[in-house]
């Protein structure tokens, strides 16, 4: 069945937002309640293209792109300047991401996160004792990085793309300069926002005319994207567009004409590794997703004999998962940082010998103490992910983010989109929590032109050199946990992705040591969580419903099949197009 989550507040003012999931229907409108539970369209390859994504706009701009004979790269591109438009709580002109790329046979990874400001500094957000000023690193201009999402996708698009750049950024400037019906999700989470702005940056001015099933113009918005249509990422980094950033940060902003016109998207080696019979494409650094996952996995089957019959999410499982998810929030608040100012062992930290030894320090039937959990060597809740599979068998995960719900909550007068706030991934002071409750250290500190660290993790699995899977989510610091349940859903528990996908979920990350929070709309069983709170947890739910997980699995018989995480207002289509 649907998910379905009651509005809630969180704990603090920004992240206030709950996902109001059961309306996908409202969203849609044609979609019938049995079709989120329902394993989504299955038929037979290699003619099968697929598509999962955040909401129904991305998902048909997608398959429409994909039908007019562009490829994975091409269709990402569309959807990722359609949702900007349709998504703006977390898609974006203004922020940054990772898209992984499988193309005839090759892995590719593109780095578009953003970067600090030049005139960033390591203490810029601590006040005159060395104390994190509140909110410094989260609201308003000086929040924001320098941003990465167009250069990216224009990147992308130079290597890989068929379809003419125009044409894929028309659906977008259709829906900016027309209007699209707002879908009441989006509504209540707009109007929750507005509080958390108020008076203090240009949200409420920009946003307040949005009701729910209304048409929401935005030609401010069109006009930008008119100028990247015309002028490729100079229209963004250069001109017009460019100014607008500046003028609009003011005195207290940082980023600067010169920050913008030298962003430079970077092309990366895809961390890969191994995992049963498949080999996994994820996520390098300066994302923690990859390593992350690759030890959450590996560590898993380190640990197979204690795994071996436990229930799926029963209290044993969730203990277990949760020993081990200690260790790696350890590792990566240790170690892990931008790898072009930081030397990152990250071949030792997935090393099969070092995952195993990791393993074995997990504690079958108590919880290990916080102090206890040490590095092993002598993470934005509010992101949102898109899969794509081409007829051809090529695929892309992407990952992009504003970090935060609308991210800084500063719109660029003039410009129409929001700026991010990852400056607050950034350690702004070692072993004090970000927003999302994530330590770091030295490695993650702030420093001009450093990408801070993230927990993206989009994810393509290969098996006998096709695409088997293609997977990720949002969520901050509970991403890569959630991609890993997901996968031990489908491959340990033979679910469909529409049922692995929403499936109940759980989360833990060393600090409170005690503390697993679970998924709002799918809890964990009654049982489970009285068998935790006996093993002395405090499992909760969380103040936020975390993750909106989009898969697309091709299985041994060569079936595609997708689904699409019933906590957002996402869709999955599956259609057999010619090649």
């Amino acid at each position: 069945m649907p998910c379905h989550e009651p509005a809630r507040t969180a704990l603090r003012p920004l992240i206030r937002i709950a996902l109001l999931t059961g309306v996908a229907l409202l969203a849609f409108g044609t979609r019938p309640p049995a079709a989120l539970a329902a394993a989504a369209n299955v038929a037979n390859a290699p003619h099968r293209a697929a598509v999962a994504a955040p909401d129904d706009f991305g998902a048909r701009t997608a398959m429409d792109v994909m039908r007019r004979g562009g490829n994975a790269v091409d269709a990402a591109v569309a959807t990722a300047f359609v949702l900007a438009v349709t998504y703006p709580e977390a898609g974006n002109l203004g922020g940054g991401g990772f898209m992984m790329i499988y193309e005839h046979g090759k892995g590719s990874f593109l780095d578009y996160r953003e970067t600090a400001p030049a005139a960033a500094t390591r203490d810029m957000y601590l006040d005159d004792k060395g104390e994190v000023i509140k909110d410094a690193s989260v609201i308003g201009p000086r929040a924001a990085g320098v941003p990465g999402t167009v250069a990216g996708l224009w990147a992308a698009h130079q290597r890989y793309g068929r379809r003419p750049w125009r044409e894929l950024l028309q659906p977008a400037i259709t829906l900016a300069r027309d209007g699209f019906i707002v879908p009441a999700a989006l509504a209540e989470r707009i109007q929750e926002a507005r509080g958390a702005y108020a008076g203090i940056t240009n949200f409420d001015r920009y946003y307040s005319p949005v009701r729910a099933g209304e048409r929401f113009r935005q030609p401010q918005l069109a006009a930008t994207l008119e100028r990247i249509a015309a002028r490729g990422a100079g229209g963004f980094y250069h001109g017009r567009t460019a100014q607008r950033i500046v003028a609009q940060m003011g005195p207290k902003g940082l980023i600067t004409l010169r920050d913008l016109a030298g962003y430079q998207a970077k092309w990366r080696e895809p961390l890969t590794a191994r995992w049963r019979d498949l080999t996994l494409l994820t996520a390098p650094l300066p994302s923690s997703g990859g390593f992350a996952l690759i030890e959450l996995l590996r560590m898993h089957d380190a640990l197979g004999a204690q795994f071996a019959g436990l229930g799926h999410n029963s209290t044993q499982y969730v203990h277990l998962i949760a020993e081990m998810e200690k260790r790696v929030f350890a590792d990566r608040a240790e170690y892990l940082g931008d790898p072009d100012f930081v030397h990152v062992p990250i071949e030792k930290l997935i090393d099969p010998d070092y995952i195993a030894r990791r393993a074995a320090e997990v504690r079958p039937h108590e919880i290990s103490p916080a102090d206890s959990v040490k590095p092993g060597l002598a993470e934005g809740m509010h992101t949102t992910h898109f899969s794509i599979l081409d007829a051809d068998g090529n695929a892309v995960a992407n990952t992009y983010t504003l970090n935060d719900w609308f991210g800084d909550g500063v719109v660029v007068d003039g410009a129409g989109f929001l700026l991010n706030n990852e400056m607050d991934d950034f350690s702004a002071k070692p072993g004090v929590p970000n927003m999302y409750g994530v330590v770091g250290g030295t490695a993650n500190a702030i420093e001009p032109g450093k990408r801070m660290l993230s927990s993206m993790s989009p994810t393509i699995a290969l098996k006998d050199g096709r695409v088997a899977l293609v997977v990720g989510t949002p969520g901050g610091s509970t991403i890569f946990t959630s991609v890993f349940q997901t996968m031990l859903n489908i491959y340990d528990f033979h679910m469909s992705p529409q049922q692995a996908v929403a499936a109940s979920r759980f989360h833990h990350q060393l600090l409170p040591p005690d503390r697993i929070v679970y998924s709002v709309c799918c809890a964990l069983g009654d049982d489970t969580i009285a068998g935790l709170r006996a093993l002395g947890y405090k499992p909760q739910p969380s103040p936020w419903e975390f993750g909106d997980v989009q898969a697309i699995l091709v299985d041994a018989t060569g079936q595609v099949s997708a689904g699409s995480d019933p906590r957002g207002r996402g869709r999955s289509l599956v259609e057999t197009l010619p090649r």
